[in-house]
């Protein structure tokens, strides 16, 4: 049996999120480790490789992950530089993100932070495309982490997760790419792939993954739901309606979801089905992390439902 269901790799942050009446809520965010704890929450084994800085961010970074029961062994401590922080806000077009992690210490990530020992424990390592553009070397040491978890049997969960504003589609698809040929668990949206890929529906975005060598795509679609491809077929799944407020994270929701399903034993499109619902109960709420579900939430939600 593997020491952890999950490990993922990336950079965590600190949000502060704009509330209506104008203050800001502190919180937590960053996409893989959004997925980390939205696995734990749902009954997972998670752990978490990183760096953090020496600063009261990375201080109660360490804190919540103690309180999510995320194992900490892969975090490493840097003295010089900062722990990255973005801040939230909403208008008619949705949330926005603004980001202060330049230079951050999660940034400076390298190959010899990994332990090798650490990713072999796991069923699965979760990175993302944000891991990669971060910097030159968060990129590598990305790819040295998948490259030590293909050797030992892992299996890979990649979720392209394109930002514009950290590298361009030139740049980007090329690490993307050779990252997604390697996963048994490709996750991408279609805006991710509008933008990178210049393709809108999921089923030329399925097969263009698939053709990598992805062994199993899904494309989550917002409020219409996900399609969920593999090379044995495909079917499209119904988004699921909620009251939502802020749908900051909710694409690593789905992915932490469908991980602990997957890690569980469950078919891929029960689990995507249920990361469905697991996805739009955490827009219920304010923030990245705050929100995400238990499984009786999912759970009691899934059977009012059906």
């Amino acid at each position: 049996m593997a020491d952890f269901d999950i490990v993922a790799i990336g950079e965590p942050l600190y949000e502060l999120n704009r509330q209506p009446e104008g203050h800001f809520l502190p919180g937590f965010g960053g996409d893989t480790l959004n997925v980390a704890i939205a696995a734990a929450r749902l009954g997972s084994r998670s752990a978490y490789i990183t760096r953090l800085g020496p600063d009261i961010f990375a201080a109660e970074i360490e804190a919540l992950m103690r309180r999510e029961g995320i194992g900490m062994a892969g975090v490493r401590s840097d003295t010089e530089a900062p722990t990255g922080l973005y801040f939230v806000t909403h208008g008619p077009g949705g949330h926005v993100f603004t980001y202060r992690r330049r230079g951050s210490a999660a940034s400076l990530m390298t190959p010899a932070d990994l332990d090798p020992g650490l990713i072999a424990s796991a069923q699965y390592l979760h990175a993302s495309g944000i891991s990669q553009a971060i910097s030159a070397s968060a990129a590598e040491t990305v790819a040295a982490a998948i490259a030590i978890a293909r050797a030992h049997g892992v299996k890979v969960s990649f979720d392209t997760n394109f930002r514009p504003r950290l590298w361009t589609a030139a740049a980007a698809r090329g690490p993307i790419e050779a990252s997604a040929a390697q996963a048994d668990v490709l996750k991408t949206s279609s805006e991710d792939c509008q933008a990178l890929l210049g393709l809108a529906s999921p089923e030329d975005i399925a097969r263009h993954f698939l053709g990598l060598g992805s062994k199993a795509v899904i494309v989550t679609l917002g409020r219409d739901g996900a399609f969920v491809a593999t090379s044995a077929g495909a079917a499209r799944l119904p988004g699921c309606r909620v009251d939502a407020v802020d749908a900051t994270g909710a694409g690593d929701a789905f992915t932490g979801a469908l991980l602990a399903e997957l890690a569980r034993g469950v078919p891929l499109a029960d689990a995507a089905s249920f990361a469905n619902q697991a996805a739009a109960l955490s827009t219920r709420g304010y923030g990245a992390i705050a929100p995400l579900p238990r499984r009786d939430e999912v759970e009691t939600a899934r059977a009012t439902s059906g």
